[in-house]
């Protein structure tokens, strides 16, 4: 079944969701269409079509944030690790998946070479492209009525999970959205003023 949001009603309604449960309120099929749908119509520049997705659902999720428990627990001081990072990893272990956003250097080198006068942009062009996937895969779970939180562990897990799943040494994690059943909600966001953020010029009306 769609989604009953409209657009704007979804980039309004998405926020941090810390507090998630493994209680989906969509199947998989559904949540792999919804990735498949964002990652063939999502922008990127010049078509790069440079951003690669894994979606770990179930176990494979719970595995992903087992192995973030076992990198980080040696690097961080135990009194922190307890009372700050471990109950933090839990929460997203308790979430039902994660999607992890990399970025395939491959197109983006070609671009380079194909446009040079251009080449020392594409860089910042790729992690625009990948912001643009981070953003509408939170959206559109939103829409449907999940919860769910960005994170950056990269690069610290990135060695582990290229070799447990497969993942091309080369393509360079981003980020990773954490979504689930919403078990709380998020609190309330603080909103700078407009007329300090949007300037308009030649309005009509």
């Amino acid at each position: 079944m769609a989604s009953t949001k409209t657009f704007l009603d979804a980039v309004k309604d998405r926020r941090s969701v810390y507090q998630l449960n493994k209680n989906a309120p969509k199947s998989d099929k559904e949540i792999v269409d919804i990735v498949n749908q964002l990652v063939l119509h999502v922008p990127s520049s010049f078509n790069s079509q440079s951003t690669r997705v894994v979606v770990l659902l179930n176990q494979e999720h719970e595995k992903f944030w087992t192995f973030t428990h076992e990198i980080l627990k040696p690097q961080v001081p135990e009194d922190q690790f307890k009372s700050g990072t471990e109950p933090k990893l839990n929460g997203f272990k308790a979430a039902y998946g994660t999607i992890l956003f990399f970025e395939d250097p491959e197109p983006v080198e070609n671009l380079r070479k194909a446009f040079p006068i251009y080449a020392h942009h594409f860089g910042d062009w790729s992690e625009h492209t990948s912001a643009m996937h981070q953003y509408a895969a939170w959206v559109a779970l939103e829409a449907e009525g999940f919860g769910a939180n960005l994170q950056h562990y990269n690069p610290i897990v990135d060695q582990k999970i290229q070799n447990e799943w497969s993942v091309p040494q080369d393509w360079k994690l981003r980020a990773q959205l954490v979504f689930g059943g919403r078990a709380g909600e998020p609190g309330e966001k603080q909103f700078k003023p407009l007329e300090e953020r949007v300037f308009v010029h030649g309005a009509k009306n």
